[in-house]
């Protein structure tokens, strides 16, 4: 079977396209924005990707088109599928009629942490022999790819509240009908698609109602906009985590003060100690959630524990770029919602010390071009000692206009990608600390970072 896939180079939509090549089938696509790491690793797929969107590029004729939610009426793509009478189906729908259907599926829902949160369960399953299949929506550090066919019958889907696709405005999760649901948090986003924070309930509850009565639901009982929406109604035994022993939890975490260590505690009892080498109170509460999960599919904790020792974060997620000899670091971070800068900022300055932190922001996310959350985001960008905000395009406000909310912060505005480059290069100093946040290539920021950095050190 020939399947054309639109906006094949979004993170889920290029997970699926391995997945649909790995099952034999022929594989190409089109996107209007082919860069790394989902073009890379769909060349090495020989998976053909087009440029832009053409009537030309359905020729010759697929068998199906799967459609990304990128895509709209007035795509020229889309006229000429709709045109041609090409049959057609969402991404989420062909996943669940291909792969989910016959496995066990474990959904990872919630407004941050998804990515890495799933990456987390796919690498504990293999690692404890259960070759889990998955679906991410990054590339895992531990696996190189963003999608696989698993030989055991455990299926890791990252479930995306984002819609479905031009035809299906519900969100993507709803297709995965999961075993066992794991919701990370639950925060205002997507301010194009919903209205409100209750918008977004409406649509995680839709995903409760799928979970099957011998199922389990694995939440964040620190979340109180998640307790909400389960008061609406659940018909699932549930499991709660949380980071503070007060709490009426089933899971908790305990760390002593230091970063590299924490304990596992289930109903009371410590059922083992992780060991790593991660930064970021974040990156513990998505471990306890990967563990309460892994123990719901019969991997001990202990073992689920030991495995994170290994985990490596999926690309992007405080991504460590280069060091140089005199000390400075830049990372790349896929942060695009004020609450992931600030957990990612506030990671990086207990890291940093007393050296300096450059947070580099491209508000690219429609939430952010909105402007829905400026006062998160002053509070977000505190961390840092000097913010660099791009000016982008269609933006709904003025980034100098949080200047006079971050006193302690050196804010600064550019308005070109190059300008940053050069603000950054002529203020650096040993041993700052450099991130750059976007949910897109940011222009090609990091590779122009990275070369000059590399020629500022040579000889």
């Amino acid at each position: 079977v020939h399947l054309h896939v639109l906006g094949i180079c979004g993170t889920f939509m290029g997970g699926l396209a391995l997945l649909a090549r790995n099952k034999g089938h022929k594989v190409s696509g089109s996107d209007s924005n082919p860069y790394p790491p989902m073009s890379t690793l769909l060349a090495e797929h020989n998976i053909e990707v087009s440029p832009g969107y053409r009537a030309s590029h359905l020729s010759p004729r697929p068998d199906l088109v799967v459609v990304g939610n990128a895509l709209s009426r007035g795509n020229e793509e889309v006229e000429a599928m709709l045109q041609q009478r090409l049959p057609y189906t969402s991404g989420p729908e062909w996943l669940y009629a291909n792969i989910l259907k016959k496995q066990k599926v474990v959904a990872v829902a919630g407004t941050h942490g998804k990515t890495t949160t799933s990456a987390m369960l796919a690498h504990i399953l293999d690692q404890c022999g259960l070759a889990p299949g998955f679906l991410i929506g990054g590339v895992p550090g531990n696996f190189g790819v963003s999608a696989r066919h698993g030989s055991g019958d455990i299926f890791v889907v990252e479930a995306d509240e984002y819609d479905t696709a031009f035809f299906d405005k519900r969100s993507k999760f709803v297709h995965y009908h999961p075993d066992v649901a794991v919701f990370n948090n639950l925060e205002f986003d997507h301010a194009d698609i919903f209205n409100s924070i209750e918008d977004i309930k409406k649509q995680f509850h839709h995903l409760i109602r799928t979970v099957p009565p011998d199922g389990l639901i694995i939440t964040n009982g620190d979340d109180p906009d998640l307790e909400h929406t389960l008061s609406a109604g659940y018909w699932t035994p549930i499991e709660r985590f949380s980071c503070d022993t007060r709490s009426n939890c089933e899971w908790h975490l305990v760390h002593d003060g230091r970063h590299e260590q924490f304990r596992i505690m289930y109903r009371g009892e410590e059922h083992g100690t992780v060991n790593w080498h991660l930064i970021g109170a974040h990156n513990q509460t998505n471990a306890l959630a990967a563990i309460a999960a892994a123990n719901a599919l019969g991997v001990s904790s202990a073992s689920a524990c030991a495995t994170l020792a290994s985990f490596k974060l999926p690309a992007r997620r405080l991504e460590l770029v280069i060091q140089t000899p005199d000390g400075v670091q830049l990372y790349d971070d896929f942060a695009h919602h004020p609450t992931a800068i600030r957990v990612t900022l506030d990671a990086l300055r207990a890291r940093a010390g007393r050296n300096r932190l450059i947070a580099i922001i491209e508000p690219r996310s429609n939430t952010m071009k909105q402007g829905h959350p400026l006062a998160t985001l002053c509070h977000a960008i505190k961390a840092a000692d000097i913010a660099i905000i791009l000016r982008a395009a269609h933006l709904d406000w003025d980034p100098g206009s949080l200047a006079p909310h971050v006193e302690h912060t050196t804010l600064q505005v550019c308005d070109e990608v190059s300008d940053i480059a050069e603000t950054v290069m002529n203020q650096i100093l040993p041993n700052d600390t450099i991130v750059t946040m976007s949910n897109g290539s940011f222009g090609g920021l990091r590779t122009q970072l990275l070369n000059r950095l590399r020629n500022r050190v040579k000889p």
